[in-house]
Protein backbone atom coordinates (compact mmCIF):
# COMPACT_ATOMS: atom_id res chain seq x y z
CA UNK A 1 0.00 0.00 0.00
CA UNK A 2 0.95 3.67 -0.56
CA UNK A 3 1.60 6.16 1.46
CA UNK A 4 -1.77 7.71 2.97
CA UNK A 5 -2.51 11.19 0.91
CA UNK A 6 -2.39 14.72 2.98
CA UNK A 7 -5.94 15.80 2.84
CA UNK A 8 -7.07 19.80 2.37
CA UNK A 9 -10.00 20.97 3.94
CA UNK A 10 -11.30 23.91 1.16
CA UNK A 11 -13.68 26.69 2.80
CA UNK A 12 -16.06 28.18 -0.17
CA UNK A 13 -17.22 26.02 -3.03
CA UNK A 14 -16.92 29.01 -5.65
CA UNK A 15 -14.34 29.38 -8.83
CA UNK A 16 -11.32 29.30 -6.35
CA UNK A 17 -12.72 26.46 -4.76
CA UNK A 18 -13.45 24.22 -6.93
CA UNK A 19 -9.60 25.50 -8.60
CA UNK A 20 -8.23 24.79 -5.44
CA UNK A 21 -9.42 21.53 -5.35
CA UNK A 22 -8.50 20.05 -8.50
CA UNK A 23 -4.76 21.78 -8.04
CA UNK A 24 -4.48 19.47 -4.84
CA UNK A 25 -5.49 16.69 -6.08
CA UNK A 26 -3.37 16.95 -9.00
CA UNK A 27 -0.37 17.51 -6.39
CA UNK A 28 -1.55 14.01 -4.85
CA UNK A 29 -3.79 15.39 -2.30
CA UNK A 30 -7.12 14.49 -1.12
CA UNK A 31 -9.33 17.70 -0.84
CA UNK A 32 -12.80 18.31 0.59
CA UNK A 33 -14.81 21.26 -0.20
CA UNK A 34 -17.08 22.92 2.26
CA UNK A 35 -19.78 24.82 0.80
CA UNK A 36 -23.10 26.49 1.90
CA UNK A 37 -25.16 26.02 -0.83
CA UNK A 38 -27.60 23.25 -1.05
CA UNK A 39 -26.44 22.14 -4.57
CA UNK A 40 -24.98 22.88 -7.44
CA UNK A 41 -25.80 25.72 -9.41
CA UNK A 42 -28.34 25.03 -12.28
CA UNK A 43 -27.92 28.66 -13.18
CA UNK A 44 -26.48 31.82 -11.39
CA UNK A 45 -28.97 34.81 -10.92
CA UNK A 46 -26.24 37.27 -10.37
CA UNK A 47 -23.68 35.41 -12.05
CA UNK A 48 -21.79 37.18 -14.54
CA UNK A 49 -19.09 36.98 -17.17
CA UNK A 50 -15.64 37.02 -16.81
CA UNK A 51 -12.31 36.96 -19.20
CA UNK A 52 -9.31 34.00 -18.70
CA UNK A 53 -6.27 34.95 -19.59
CA UNK A 54 -4.16 33.07 -21.06
CA UNK A 55 -2.23 31.48 -18.17
CA UNK A 56 -5.61 30.69 -16.50
CA UNK A 57 -6.45 29.09 -19.44
CA UNK A 58 -4.13 26.67 -19.79
CA UNK A 59 -4.71 25.66 -15.53
CA UNK A 60 -8.46 24.46 -16.24
CA UNK A 61 -7.15 23.05 -19.65
CA UNK A 62 -5.06 20.63 -17.33
CA UNK A 63 -7.36 20.36 -14.88
CA UNK A 64 -10.28 18.88 -17.17
CA UNK A 65 -8.35 17.14 -18.87
CA UNK A 66 -9.88 18.70 -22.45
CA UNK A 67 -8.99 21.82 -23.89
CA UNK A 68 -11.38 21.43 -26.48
CA UNK A 69 -14.23 21.19 -23.90
CA UNK A 70 -13.13 24.31 -22.58
CA UNK A 71 -12.64 26.59 -25.73
CA UNK A 72 -16.14 25.32 -27.01
CA UNK A 73 -17.57 27.24 -23.36
CA UNK A 74 -15.55 30.35 -24.27
CA UNK A 75 -15.34 33.51 -26.85
CA UNK A 76 -12.07 34.87 -27.56
CA UNK A 77 -11.40 38.28 -26.64
CA UNK A 78 -8.21 38.74 -28.89
CA UNK A 79 -8.89 42.79 -29.07
CA UNK A 80 -8.94 45.55 -26.56
CA UNK A 81 -10.54 48.53 -27.34
CA UNK A 82 -11.41 51.62 -25.17
CA UNK A 83 -13.19 54.10 -26.77
CA UNK A 84 -14.45 57.76 -25.45
CA UNK A 85 -18.37 58.46 -25.91
CA UNK A 86 -19.76 62.39 -26.44
CA UNK A 87 -22.80 61.95 -24.74
CA UNK A 88 -24.49 64.89 -26.04
CA UNK A 89 -24.00 63.91 -30.10
CA UNK A 90 -24.02 60.10 -29.30
CA UNK A 91 -20.89 59.40 -30.85
CA UNK A 92 -18.09 57.71 -30.31
CA UNK A 93 -14.30 57.17 -31.49
CA UNK A 94 -11.64 55.19 -30.41
CA UNK A 95 -8.88 55.91 -27.37
CA UNK A 96 -6.57 52.64 -27.96
CA UNK A 97 -6.72 49.37 -29.45
CA UNK A 98 -5.22 46.27 -28.49
CA UNK A 99 -4.89 43.63 -30.94
CA UNK A 100 -3.10 40.99 -28.78
CA UNK A 101 -5.05 40.82 -26.12
CA UNK A 102 -5.43 37.16 -26.29
CA UNK A 103 -8.47 36.87 -23.88
CA UNK A 104 -11.32 34.26 -23.31
CA UNK A 105 -14.51 35.19 -22.12
CA UNK A 106 -16.74 32.59 -20.46
CA UNK A 107 -20.11 33.52 -18.36
CA UNK A 108 -19.55 32.53 -14.27
CA UNK A 109 -21.88 29.53 -14.55
CA UNK A 110 -20.44 27.83 -17.62
CA UNK A 111 -17.07 27.89 -16.11
CA UNK A 112 -18.29 26.37 -12.34
CA UNK A 113 -19.96 23.64 -13.93
CA UNK A 114 -16.99 22.83 -16.06
CA UNK A 115 -14.65 22.81 -13.00
CA UNK A 116 -17.35 20.65 -10.89
CA UNK A 117 -17.74 18.36 -13.41
CA UNK A 118 -13.98 17.35 -13.75
CA UNK A 119 -13.54 16.71 -9.98
CA UNK A 120 -14.24 13.29 -8.25
CA UNK A 121 -17.73 12.33 -7.06
CA UNK A 122 -18.51 13.94 -3.75
CA UNK A 123 -15.55 16.19 -3.63
CA UNK A 124 -17.80 18.97 -2.66
CA UNK A 125 -20.17 18.80 0.84
CA UNK A 126 -22.75 20.72 -0.14
CA UNK A 127 -25.32 22.76 2.31
CA UNK A 128 -22.44 22.91 5.04
CA UNK A 129 -22.33 26.18 6.38
CA UNK A 130 -18.53 26.62 7.56
CA UNK A 131 -18.79 27.88 11.57
CA UNK A 132 -14.78 27.92 12.59
CA UNK A 133 -11.95 26.07 12.90
CA UNK A 134 -9.17 24.79 15.35
CA UNK A 135 -5.41 24.00 15.20
CA UNK A 136 -3.67 21.46 16.68
CA UNK A 137 -1.49 22.89 19.38
CA UNK A 138 0.90 21.02 17.49
CA UNK A 139 -0.10 22.81 14.35
CA UNK A 140 -0.13 19.19 12.79
CA UNK A 141 -3.64 19.16 11.57
CA UNK A 142 -6.67 21.69 11.70
CA UNK A 143 -10.67 21.04 12.38
CA UNK A 144 -13.55 22.85 11.03
CA UNK A 145 -17.20 22.92 12.30
CA UNK A 146 -20.01 23.53 9.81
CA UNK A 147 -23.54 23.56 10.50
CA UNK A 148 -25.68 20.78 7.90
CA UNK A 149 -28.36 23.30 7.05
CA UNK A 150 -30.84 20.28 6.21
CA UNK A 151 -30.63 19.12 9.71
CA UNK A 152 -28.99 21.73 11.89
CA UNK A 153 -26.27 18.89 12.98
CA UNK A 154 -22.72 20.37 13.51
CA UNK A 155 -19.74 18.02 11.81
CA UNK A 156 -16.14 18.48 12.50
CA UNK A 157 -13.96 17.60 9.12
CA UNK A 158 -10.13 17.43 10.00
CA UNK A 159 -7.41 18.13 7.67
CA UNK A 160 -3.34 18.71 7.23
CA UNK A 161 -4.34 21.67 5.47
CA UNK A 162 -7.26 24.15 5.88
CA UNK A 163 -7.62 26.37 2.60
CA UNK A 164 -9.86 29.57 3.06
CA UNK A 165 -11.36 30.21 -0.49
CA UNK A 166 -14.56 32.21 1.07
CA UNK A 167 -14.61 34.95 -0.69
CA UNK A 168 -13.91 38.55 -0.38
CA UNK A 169 -15.41 38.69 2.86
CA UNK A 170 -13.66 36.32 4.04
CA UNK A 171 -14.53 34.71 8.17
CA UNK A 172 -10.81 33.02 8.36
CA UNK A 173 -9.39 36.02 6.86
CA UNK A 174 -11.13 38.11 9.94
CA UNK A 175 -9.61 35.69 12.41
CA UNK A 176 -6.21 36.98 11.41
CA UNK A 177 -6.93 39.84 10.70
CA UNK A 178 -9.75 41.57 12.57
CA UNK A 179 -9.10 44.93 11.83
CA UNK A 180 -9.00 44.14 8.01
CA UNK A 181 -11.86 46.45 5.99
CA UNK A 182 -12.89 46.22 2.58
CA UNK A 183 -12.54 49.70 0.73
CA UNK A 184 -15.83 51.31 -1.00
CA UNK A 185 -14.39 51.90 -4.47
CA UNK A 186 -16.43 55.16 -4.95
CA UNK A 187 -18.73 53.77 -7.07
CA UNK A 188 -21.32 50.99 -8.03
CA UNK A 189 -21.57 48.90 -11.34
CA UNK A 190 -24.88 47.82 -12.88
CA UNK A 191 -24.85 44.51 -14.57
CA UNK A 192 -26.73 42.39 -17.01
CA UNK A 193 -26.56 39.71 -19.43
CA UNK A 194 -28.67 39.86 -22.42
CA UNK A 195 -29.40 36.15 -23.81
CA UNK A 196 -30.43 37.18 -27.42
CA UNK A 197 -30.95 33.34 -28.67
CA UNK A 198 -33.83 33.62 -31.36
CA UNK A 199 -33.36 37.59 -31.49
CA UNK A 200 -30.30 37.36 -33.52
CA UNK A 201 -31.91 39.16 -36.59
CA UNK A 202 -33.64 41.95 -34.33
CA UNK A 203 -33.04 46.17 -34.61
CA UNK A 204 -31.41 45.88 -31.40
CA UNK A 205 -28.65 43.27 -31.90
CA UNK A 206 -28.50 44.68 -35.56
CA UNK A 207 -28.10 47.60 -33.99
CA UNK A 208 -25.40 47.15 -31.53
CA UNK A 209 -22.84 44.82 -34.19
CA UNK A 210 -23.42 47.76 -36.23
CA UNK A 211 -22.07 50.29 -33.02
CA UNK A 212 -19.77 47.32 -31.70
CA UNK A 213 -18.59 45.17 -34.95
CA UNK A 214 -16.20 43.23 -33.75
CA UNK A 215 -17.81 41.81 -30.93
CA UNK A 216 -17.47 38.20 -30.51
CA UNK A 217 -13.35 38.59 -30.15
CA UNK A 218 -13.42 41.93 -28.57
CA UNK A 219 -13.63 43.45 -25.09
CA UNK A 220 -15.10 47.13 -25.04
CA UNK A 221 -14.78 49.68 -23.05
CA UNK A 222 -16.79 52.96 -23.24
CA UNK A 223 -15.90 56.24 -21.57
CA UNK A 224 -17.73 59.24 -20.72
CA UNK A 225 -17.17 61.92 -18.38
CA UNK A 226 -17.31 60.08 -15.05
CA UNK A 227 -18.19 56.77 -15.84
CA UNK A 228 -17.34 53.56 -18.08
CA UNK A 229 -19.39 51.03 -19.62
CA UNK A 230 -17.94 47.52 -20.31
CA UNK A 231 -19.32 45.24 -23.06
CA UNK A 232 -18.57 41.86 -24.79
CA UNK A 233 -20.06 38.80 -26.22
CA UNK A 234 -20.76 35.47 -24.08
CA UNK A 235 -21.09 31.89 -25.59
CA UNK A 236 -24.55 30.81 -26.20
CA UNK A 237 -25.88 34.60 -27.68
CA UNK A 238 -25.72 36.33 -24.45
CA UNK A 239 -23.75 39.98 -23.88
CA UNK A 240 -22.67 40.93 -20.85
CA UNK A 241 -22.28 44.51 -20.09
CA UNK A 242 -21.20 46.69 -17.05
CA UNK A 243 -21.91 50.38 -16.11
CA UNK A 244 -19.99 51.88 -13.40
CA UNK A 245 -21.80 54.77 -11.71
CA UNK A 246 -20.01 57.40 -9.42
CA UNK A 247 -21.75 57.75 -5.66
CA UNK A 248 -22.02 57.39 -1.74
CA UNK A 249 -21.84 53.60 -1.03
CA UNK A 250 -25.22 51.95 -0.70
CA UNK A 251 -26.52 50.71 1.74
CA UNK A 252 -26.94 46.77 1.03
CA UNK A 253 -27.86 44.08 4.10
CA UNK A 254 -26.27 40.72 4.82
CA UNK A 255 -23.16 38.95 3.23
CA UNK A 256 -23.45 39.89 -0.06
CA UNK A 257 -22.19 42.90 -2.61
CA UNK A 258 -24.82 42.24 -5.03
CA UNK A 259 -28.08 44.01 -4.46
CA UNK A 260 -31.58 42.84 -6.32
CA UNK A 261 -32.85 46.14 -8.10
CA UNK A 262 -36.51 46.97 -7.65
CA UNK A 263 -38.63 48.49 -10.68
CA UNK A 264 -38.31 52.12 -10.13
CA UNK A 265 -34.60 51.97 -9.95
CA UNK A 266 -34.33 50.39 -13.07
CA UNK A 267 -36.57 52.43 -14.98
CA UNK A 268 -34.11 55.45 -13.53
CA UNK A 269 -30.86 53.63 -14.61
CA UNK A 270 -32.38 53.29 -18.56
CA UNK A 271 -33.15 56.87 -18.41
CA UNK A 272 -30.13 57.85 -17.23
CA UNK A 273 -28.16 55.22 -19.79
CA UNK A 274 -30.22 56.96 -22.70
CA UNK A 275 -28.35 60.51 -21.77
CA UNK A 276 -24.68 59.25 -21.50
CA UNK A 277 -24.56 56.12 -24.11
CA UNK A 278 -25.12 55.85 -27.92
CA UNK A 279 -28.66 54.26 -28.82
CA UNK A 280 -27.58 50.99 -29.37
CA UNK A 281 -25.76 50.41 -25.94
CA UNK A 282 -28.60 51.88 -23.76
CA UNK A 283 -31.05 49.80 -25.88
CA UNK A 284 -29.40 46.46 -24.76
CA UNK A 285 -29.13 47.81 -21.42
CA UNK A 286 -33.22 48.30 -21.48
CA UNK A 287 -33.76 44.84 -22.97
CA UNK A 288 -32.09 43.18 -20.61
CA UNK A 289 -34.19 41.00 -17.94
CA UNK A 290 -33.10 41.30 -14.04
CA UNK A 291 -29.95 43.90 -13.71
CA UNK A 292 -28.74 44.26 -11.01
CA UNK A 293 -26.40 46.09 -8.99
CA UNK A 294 -22.60 44.94 -7.98
CA UNK A 295 -21.30 47.63 -5.05
CA UNK A 296 -17.55 47.47 -5.76
CA UNK A 297 -15.04 46.89 -3.00
CA UNK A 298 -11.44 46.18 -2.85
CA UNK A 299 -8.76 45.96 0.07
CA UNK A 300 -5.60 47.06 0.75
CA UNK A 301 -2.75 43.96 0.04
CA UNK A 302 -2.38 42.12 3.12
CA UNK A 303 1.36 41.46 5.02
CA UNK A 304 1.00 37.45 4.77
CA UNK A 305 -1.34 34.75 2.87
CA UNK A 306 -0.49 32.20 5.67
CA UNK A 307 -0.49 31.19 9.34
CA UNK A 308 0.57 27.97 10.51
CA UNK A 309 -1.30 25.64 8.37
CA UNK A 310 -4.25 28.15 6.94
CA UNK A 311 -3.79 29.51 3.65
CA UNK A 312 -6.02 32.34 1.66
CA UNK A 313 -6.63 32.09 -1.91
CA UNK A 314 -8.54 34.10 -3.95
CA UNK A 315 -11.11 37.39 -2.75
CA UNK A 316 -10.01 36.32 0.45
CA UNK A 317 -6.50 36.79 -0.41
CA UNK A 318 -6.52 39.91 -2.50
CA UNK A 319 -10.45 41.41 -2.78
CA UNK A 320 -10.02 43.29 -6.01
CA UNK A 321 -11.53 45.70 -8.50
CA UNK A 322 -12.70 44.19 -11.81
CA UNK A 323 -11.32 46.41 -13.98
CA UNK A 324 -8.37 44.17 -14.48
CA UNK A 325 -9.97 40.89 -14.98
CA UNK A 326 -7.75 39.78 -12.00
CA UNK A 327 -10.24 38.18 -9.69
CA UNK A 328 -11.06 35.11 -11.64
CA UNK A 329 -7.73 34.83 -12.95
CA UNK A 330 -5.81 35.61 -9.68
CA UNK A 331 -8.19 32.80 -8.30
CA UNK A 332 -7.01 29.84 -10.53
CA UNK A 333 -3.49 30.65 -10.52
CA UNK A 334 -3.28 31.18 -6.51
CA UNK A 335 -4.47 27.63 -6.46
CA UNK A 336 -2.44 26.36 -9.18
CA UNK A 337 0.74 27.63 -7.27
CA UNK A 338 -0.45 26.33 -4.03
CA UNK A 339 -0.52 22.94 -5.62
CA UNK A 340 2.85 23.56 -7.31
CA UNK A 341 4.50 24.16 -4.23
CA UNK A 342 2.55 21.24 -2.20
CA UNK A 343 3.64 19.03 -4.71
CA UNK A 344 7.22 19.91 -4.40
CA UNK A 345 7.72 20.31 -0.70
CA UNK A 346 5.17 17.14 0.40
CA UNK A 347 3.50 17.16 3.87
CA UNK A 348 6.65 16.75 5.72
CA UNK A 349 7.88 20.40 4.48
CA UNK A 350 4.16 22.21 4.40
CA UNK A 351 5.40 25.39 5.93
CA UNK A 352 8.09 25.74 3.20
CA UNK A 353 5.98 25.03 0.92
CA UNK A 354 3.11 27.81 1.82
CA UNK A 355 6.33 30.13 2.30
CA UNK A 356 7.41 29.83 -1.05
CA UNK A 357 3.85 29.71 -2.15
CA UNK A 358 3.58 33.37 -0.53
CA UNK A 359 6.86 34.62 -1.61
CA UNK A 360 5.48 34.03 -5.30
CA UNK A 361 2.04 35.35 -5.09
CA UNK A 362 2.04 38.19 -2.25
CA UNK A 363 4.01 40.79 -4.72
CA UNK A 364 1.72 39.80 -8.20
CA UNK A 365 -1.21 39.80 -6.42
CA UNK A 366 -0.73 42.92 -4.14
CA UNK A 367 0.72 45.09 -7.60
CA UNK A 368 -2.47 43.58 -9.38
CA UNK A 369 -4.96 44.78 -6.99
CA UNK A 370 -3.47 48.21 -6.65
CA UNK A 371 -3.31 48.83 -10.45
CA UNK A 372 -6.91 47.66 -10.83
CA UNK A 373 -7.83 50.55 -8.23
CA UNK A 374 -6.01 53.54 -9.57
CA UNK A 375 -7.50 51.83 -13.15
CA UNK A 376 -11.36 52.06 -12.21
CA UNK A 377 -10.02 55.33 -10.49
CA UNK A 378 -9.00 56.60 -13.93
CA UNK A 379 -11.81 55.26 -15.73
CA UNK A 380 -14.10 56.60 -13.40
CA UNK A 381 -12.69 60.44 -13.68
CA UNK A 382 -11.57 60.31 -9.66
CA UNK A 383 -8.26 61.53 -8.52
CA UNK A 384 -5.16 59.34 -9.09
CA UNK A 385 -2.36 59.85 -7.02
CA UNK A 386 -3.27 62.88 -5.89
CA UNK A 387 -2.74 64.00 -9.35
CA UNK A 388 -5.60 65.90 -11.87
CA UNK A 389 -8.19 63.63 -13.26
CA UNK A 390 -8.31 61.62 -16.36
CA UNK A 391 -10.69 63.04 -19.15
CA UNK A 392 -11.15 61.19 -21.76
CA UNK A 393 -12.73 64.09 -24.09
CA UNK A 394 -9.39 65.59 -23.80
CA UNK A 395 -7.31 62.81 -23.27
CA UNK A 396 -3.79 62.48 -24.83
CA UNK A 397 -2.47 59.10 -26.94
CA UNK A 398 0.31 58.67 -24.09
CA UNK A 399 -2.29 58.83 -21.19
CA UNK A 400 -4.97 56.78 -23.32
CA UNK A 401 -2.41 54.06 -23.38
CA UNK A 402 -2.80 53.90 -19.50
CA UNK A 403 -6.23 52.16 -19.80
CA UNK A 404 -4.51 49.34 -21.47
CA UNK A 405 -5.54 46.26 -20.17
CA UNK A 406 -1.73 45.10 -21.08
CA UNK A 407 -0.59 47.85 -18.34
CA UNK A 408 -1.61 45.82 -15.53
CA UNK A 409 1.74 44.33 -13.80
CA UNK A 410 2.75 40.83 -14.21
CA UNK A 411 0.37 40.80 -17.99
CA UNK A 412 2.09 38.58 -19.46
CA UNK A 413 2.53 35.97 -15.94
CA UNK A 414 4.91 35.85 -13.53
CA UNK A 415 7.57 33.07 -14.53
CA UNK A 416 6.81 29.93 -12.97
CA UNK A 417 6.47 26.18 -13.37
CA UNK A 418 2.72 25.66 -13.00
Amino acid sequence: MGAKKPVAVVVGGSIAGLSCAHALISAGWRATVIEKTAGPPSGSPTGAGLGLDPQSLRLVCRWTSDPNFLHAATVPLSIDINRVTDSKRKVSRTLTRDEGFNFRAAHWADLHCILLRALPPETVVWGHQFLSFDVSNDKSFVVTKSRVLLTDEVVEIAGDLLVAADGCLSSIRRHFLPNFKLRYSGYSAWRGILDFTGKESSDAIVGVRRAYPELGDCLYFDLATGTHCVLYELKGKRLNWLWYVNGPEPEHKGSSVMIKAGNDMIQKMHEEAEKVWVPELSRIMKETEEPFVNVIYDGDPLPRLFWDNVVLIGDAAHPTTPHGLRSTNMSIQDAGILGYCLEKWGLEHLSMALEEFQTIRLPVVSKQVLHSRELGRRKQGLVVNDQETFDPMTATREDSLQLQQRRMPYFEGKPCTI
